[in-house]
C-alpha cells in the first residue's frame, strides 16, 4: 500500500529534472529561444514578462540556458544588450555569478579579459558580488 505513494512521488520528482538546452533546439523548448531572443534584442520588459508568464525564475534555469553556445550574460555582452544583461545579473544568485563557465572563467573574469570592464553589466555583477561579500542580501 505504501509503495504506490512513494512511486508516484518519485515519478513527479523525476519529471521536474531539467536538462541543459540550447537555443538551437528551439523546436524542443520555445521558452529558451524566446529568452535568448529577448536578451539579444535588449528587450528587458519582454524578457521579464515572458519569465513571469512562464512562472520561471531566472536563477533556476540560468545554468541550463545556452544561446549559440554562450551563457545569457555573455550573450548580453556580445550583443551590447546592457539593459537585459543588467536585469539578468541582478536576478542571479551570487553562486551563479561566481561559478566558472565552460572555458573555466567566471563571468566577471571573462568580461574583464574581453574589454567589458567598464560595461554596465559588469558593474551590476560586481555590485551583486560585492553585496554578498559585505554580508548584505538582496
Amino acid at each position: 500500500m505504501r509503495l504506490m505513494p512513494v512511486a508516484l512521488a518519485a515519478l513527479i520528482g523525476f519529471s521536474y529534472v531539467s536538462v541543459p538546452t540550447s537555443a538551437k533546439a528551439a523546436e524542443a523548448d520555445p521558452l529558451v529561444a524566446s529568452i535568448c531572443d529577448y536578451v539579444k534584442a535588449n528587450d528587458k520588459n519582454r524578457l521579464r514578462k515572458k519569465l513571469k508568464e512562464s512562472r520561471v525564475k531566472l536563477r533556476q534555469v540560468y545554468s541550463g540556458i545556452s544561446c549559440d553556445g554562450q551563457s545569457l550574460l555573455r550573450t548580453a555582452y556580445t550583443t551590447n544588450a546592457n539593459d537585459a544583461g543588467e536585469f539578468v545579473a541582478k536576478r542571479l544568485s551570487v553562486n551563479e555569478l561566481s561559478v566558472a563557465e565552460a572555458d573555466g572563467m567566471t563571468i566577471q573574469a571573462w568580461a574583464e579579459a574581453n574589454g567589458h570592464g567598464a560595461n554596465p553589466i559588469t558593474a551590476a555583477v560586481k555590485e551583486r558580488l560585492g553585496a554578498a561579500a559585505g554580508g548584505e542580501e538582496e
